[in-house]
């Protein structure tokens, strides 16, 4: 994994190396990966916004997914590097959206939103 490379507040891009733990015997990506990657997304954007999950939990903010929905289009598969880009939609005071796009370079792979509350 490697650390964010946008600097830009709403938006971050991770590249993700799909791991052989993550396949099925003939090499394509389980979708249970998919989310987990996400996961690191929201992550790691929130990272670059400079607060982690730690400091929020702290401070006795919980979020926890209500809604996920991903969109597959093309198999992402062993070995492949990937650039996963996370932006925020909408912020309120109960619920953060996120939209992602999964890539193999220009190749759009799949899109997702998530629901936090």
């Amino acid at each position: 994994m490697r650390p964010p490379e946008s600097s830009s507040r709403t938006e971050g891009r991770i590249t993700i190396r799909v791991r052989y733990a993550e396949c099925d015997p003939m090499g394509v990506a389980h979708h249970t990966a998919y989310p987990v990657w996400f996961e690191i997304g929201r992550t790691e954007l929130l990272r670059a916004r400079g607060m982690t999950y730690r400091d929020l939990e702290a401070e006795g903010v919980f979020l926890v997914v209500i809604d996920l929905s991903v969109r597959y289009k093309r198999p992402a598969r062993y070995d492949d590097e990937l650039t996963l880009i996370t932006r925020i939609e909408q912020v309120s005071r109960v619920k953060i959206i996120h939209a992602y796009e999964l890539l193999r370079g220009s190749e759009l792979l799949a899109t997702a939103r998530t629901t936090l509350a």
